[in-house]
């Protein structure tokens, strides 16, 4: 446990001193919606981190940081919020809030809008904390409890989004959604482009097969810097007890297929993130790592950051 603390504050330290300087993006988890450990899993996967939990194992999200500006904002609001708004308080030495400048939120499943729970009355009751959401999804937090009340509340203050519209955060930095076809039963699904005065990053930490989108994924990586994207399942051996058309995610194994004929820059772009408890990506000595690294691919781990 310690040891495994050690190593993550050793990955922190050089980040939390930064200054003035480009505005960047940092990984803040990697983990899929339920965690790891996950909830009644008995597989060797987790047995161990019930009793010796990985710190560095938070459900997928990212920071911005904009030094210039000294604004911050983060990307899905997932169970573990609390830990992720503390870290990217840390690289946001500037501002004297423990609340982000913003929050945009992916979609309605439980790992990207559940952490909002923590902005209401019963924890930190919040005020009007930006939260940037496509209209489905604006539809129902004001329309379901308890999320509802944190609208009343003004705890959360809503700003609705569009498909292919741009959110200007600063002179500098802008956001703009993509809408990509995924397990919709609550609101429709987002991805974003991240355009900082450099470089671009694309985030889309869920999606169905990408055969499903009207967008070819390997024309938007060769158009942006860096591409954090949907890694959930490794193959189909991991979830050999459930249908895939439940959970109909793309595979790391079909990924690399897909992007086989990029370049090695393109490549190089590519950030395998939203990692299942069972995916052996997780472990950064597993031979799978070892085989997305040696073709060309890299997988995001927490604390990990890329100036855009």
């Amino acid at each position: 446990m310690k040891a495994a603390i050690a190593i993550v504050l050793c990955t922190l330290l050089p980040l939390l001193s930064s200054g003035q300087g480009s505005p960047y993006v940092v990984v803040l988890g990697n983990v899929q919606d339920g965690g790891s450990p996950h909830i009644g899993c008995t597989k060797a996967c987790c047995r161990h981190l019930f009793r010796h939990p990985d710190p560095s194992r938070m459900i997928a999200s990212l920071g911005l940081i904009d030094p210039e500006h000294q604004r911050s904002w983060i990307f899905d609001a997932t169970p573990d919020l609390p830990r992720q708004m503390k870290l990217l308080r840390q690289h946001a030495a500037f501002s004297n809030r423990e609340t982000p400048d913003g929050i945009f939120l992916t979609h309605a499943h439980i790992g990207h809008y559940a952490g909002l729970m923590y902005l209401g009355r019963e924890a930190m009751n919040a005020q009007q904390v930006p939260v940037y959401v496509m209209p489905r999804m604006h539809s129902f937090l004001t329309q379901n409890g308890p999320w509802s009340q944190l609208v009343s509340l003004q705890n959360i203050s809503l700003r609705t989004i569009h498909t292919d519209s741009m959110v200007i955060l600063s002179s500098d930095i802008t956001v703009t959604a993509l809408q990509v076809p995924h397990r919709d039963e609550f609101s429709e699904t987002a991805g974003f482009i991240i355009t900082g005065p450099h470089k671009k990053l694309l985030f889309i930490p869920d999606i169905d097969k990408w055969s499903r989108w009207q967008t070819d994924i390997t024309t938007l990586i060769r158009q942006v810097d860096y591409a954090f994207i949907d890694a959930t399942f490794f193959d189909g051996a991991e979830i050999n007890n459930r249908p895939i058309s439940e959970i109909p995610h793309p595979f790391v194994t079909e990924s690399m297929a897909l992007f086989e004929h990029l370049s090695t820059a393109d490549k190089n772009k590519i950030y395998f993130i939203h990692l299942n408890h069972t995916n052996p990506l997780l472990d950064a000595g597993s031979p799978q790592t070892k085989e997305v690294l040696g073709k060309g691919f890299k997988v995001a781990r927490l604390g990990e950051r890329v100036r855009i």
